[in-house]
């Protein structure tokens, strides 16, 4: 296919979508854009990666395979990416070939977080204490004038808690603390950010098209286990004053970097209502799987109409949603109980085709609306504790709350029903399974 001659031009259904990245996020944008009536080309290291199996053509190549970039340039008539860790040299021959949206330089801001958190402070975003450390020496230095509580996070390559380290957090920061922590990021250039007195964690997700149109979603609210985003919710069920805050920072920060796509602004909300920026993700985002179920518009299709210079979606809250993740840890025991879980009403489940389950790694998520998002919530929850239990533990359990609700009803208690099951019942978030075991 050769290059349009106008790169500013709407691509209208028929084009081909090009995406850098053939993971979960490329999948589900492809699907997206296939519905939109759009071809699909991805390039990915992985000929079965996710998206190869909804895809028109997976071009196999690394992230800074220049050649294997341009072949996906030459076919495409637009230019995505899912992972923003595509080398620049890549990215440049794409954008030379084809529009490239975010482009080239806020990508090389965002994916190294030395350089990232530099720009949003000389920006005037708020940011919490940090110091950019490229020795031990420094590190040493900066530990002591960020209050010896420190988060190390790796310039370039980590997620999901990989290339993190922490310091003074769970035992002292003392010299050798400081030491081991550098080297388990591998002695590389990193950001020292003091710990904060962290309250909850959102998410904004923005996005902006060729045109300069600007449009937010409502915000998440996230909870992460082991550094890994756990379950997400929307609404964030934040005041109004800090939702206008929070929508007006990413919407300033997207526009201010120059970007064409989608740009998840992460933040840390502290004990005494402040707010800080935390990090940047030009792409789709986890904590947005469920705007599929509950906004008018997904942020995969928004993805999909930023790049390809359409006119942005409603990003309007029809329902309260969640998802919860699904790792690899849930195939531990053999094939997770997938039909007890999608009995639980508003439940749907999404799993990615990744061909290897492994501790850690996503595999899919389980998405809910409810009336409220307590109840969104309560229901991804319930689900997901469903997936370990065997169908005569889902018997249990529904008996144990028929009764409950009977007792309710009657105001009466039955025997040590209530005592042994309500806070299963009630706070499905603190799940407790022996419970159900001791019936």
């Amino acid at each position: 296919m050769a290059a349009r001659p106008d790169k500013s031009a709407p691509i209208a259904p028929g084009g081909t979508l090009g995406i850098l990245g053939g993971g979960q996020l490329g999948r589900m944008m492809a699907m997206a854009a296939r519905t939109m009536g759009y071809k699909v080309r991805v390039m990915d290291p992985e000929p079965n990666c996710p998206a190869s199996f909804v895809v028109d053509e997976t071009i196999v190549g690394k992230w800074d395979d220049v050649a294997a970039a341009e072949h996906l340039a030459r076919s495409s008539d637009a230019i995505t990416l899912e992972i923003e860790q595509i080398g620049v040299d890549a990215l440049a021959r794409v954008a030379a070939i084809a529009p490239l949206r975010p482009g080239v330089e806020p990508i090389r801001v965002i994916q190294d977080k030395t350089l990232q958190k530099v720009w949003l402070a000389e920006h005037g975003f708020p940011v919490g204490p940090f110091r950019v450390v490229h020795t031990e020496a420094e590190l040493q230095a900066a530990v002591p004038e960020l209050n010896n509580r420190v988060f190390l996070k790796i310039g370039r390559g980590g997620y999901d808690g990989r290339g993190q380290a922490r310091i003074g957090i769970d035992s002292p920061a003392d010299s050798s603390a400081i030491t081991a922590a550098w080297k388990s990021i591998g002695e590389k250039p990193a950001v020292a950010e003091q710990a904060l007195d962290l309250d909850f964690e959102i998410s904004v997700m923005a996005a902006r098209n060729p045109a300069g149109e600007v449009k937010s979603f409502p915000s998440a609210r996230n909870h992460h286990e082991n550094q890994i985003l756990a379950w997400s919710v929307l609404p964030a069920g934040i005041s109004p004053e800090l939702e206008d805050r929070a929508e007006r920072l990413a919407r300033e920060i997207v526009a201010g970097l120059g970007i064409e796509g989608l740009l998840c602004v992460e933040m840390f909300i502290t004990k005494q209502g402040d707010l800080f920026v935390n990090e940047l993700a030009p792409r789709p985002h986890n904590s947005y799987h469920q705007s599929e179920r509950g906004c008018v518009t997904s942020q995969f299709e928004q993805a999909v109409r930023a790049a390809l210079n359409l006119p942005l979606g409603d990003t309007s809250l029809i329902s309260p949603c969640a998802i919860v993740n699904l790792l690899g840890d849930e195939w531990a025991n053999g094939e997770p109980n997938f039909a007890a879980a999608l009995a639980v009403p508003g439940v749907r489940l999404h799993l990615y085709e990744k061909l290897s389950a492994r501790p850690g790694r996503k595999m899919g998520h389980l998405s809910s609306v409810g009336a409220t998002a307590e109840e969104a919530l309560e229901r991804v929850l319930e689900a997901k504790e469903r997936l370990s239990m065997t169908d005569e533990d889902i018997i249990k359990l529904e008996a144990v709350r028929a009764a409950l609700i009977a007792a309710e009803e009657s105001g009466t208690y039955e025997g040590d029903i209530v005592a042994e099951s309500e806070e299963r019942i009630k706070q499905r978030a603190k799940r407790n399974r022996s419970a159900i075991n001791k019936k």
